[in-house]
């Protein structure tokens, strides 16, 4: 039962509902080859963990996050993908994210050194099969306001891209 008093589990995407053959996702073209398998993998682990994710989701400051997920109690996870140490070095935009999460994680392929990772997030190495969470990202609660902002654009935003994929010519 979520807190609400909602039962998620009638909503649920069950086994044989939806065929995975039957959904034919675009590439965006914005991530390397490494970069999609690590979030193939993240995303496998987290859905294990009972976390609903997006993918690419624009925040209120207008950053967009790699990979955006929603526990059935409502915490917010925040998942930065580093596909090589360039990528580390070349983006420091991920400090901001702590403020639209309550958690906030990084994901790298198995190649990548755990050593020179930021400690201030949680850390998953993946590949394109799986993931493991190697360090556990602090809890920090996020304000009810920042919260239910998170959860309306997340909702609309998976709503419209199923839409999409339902209606590829329906006006935007």
């Amino acid at each position: 039962m979520l807190p609400c008093g909602l039962d998620d589990s009638r909503d649920a995407v069950r086994p044989g509902m939806m065929q995975a053959a039957q959904l034919d996702l675009p590439e965006d073209g914005r991530q390397s080859e490494t970069a999609r398998e690590v979030a193939r993998g993240t995303r496998r682990l987290l859905r294990a963990l009972g976390i609903s994710t997006v993918a690419e989701m624009r925040l209120g400051d207008g950053r967009r996050a790699d990979l955006v997920g929603v526990a059935p109690d409502g915490i917010i996870t925040i998942v930065e993908i580093k596909s090589s140490i360039a990528d580390l070095r070349a983006d420091q935009k991920w400090p901001f994210y702590q403020a639209y999460c309550d958690r906030l994680f990084f994901a790298v392929p198995v190649t990548m050194p755990a050593a020179i990772m930021p400690s201030d997030a949680g850390l998953i190495v993946a590949d394109a099969y799986g993931a493991e969470i190697v360090r556990h990202a602090e809890d920090q609660r996020l304000g009810s306001a920042t919260r239910k902002a998170m959860l309306i654009r997340f909702a609309r935003m998976a709503a419209d891209r199923l839409h999409l994929l339902a209606d590829p010519e329906a006006p935007s």
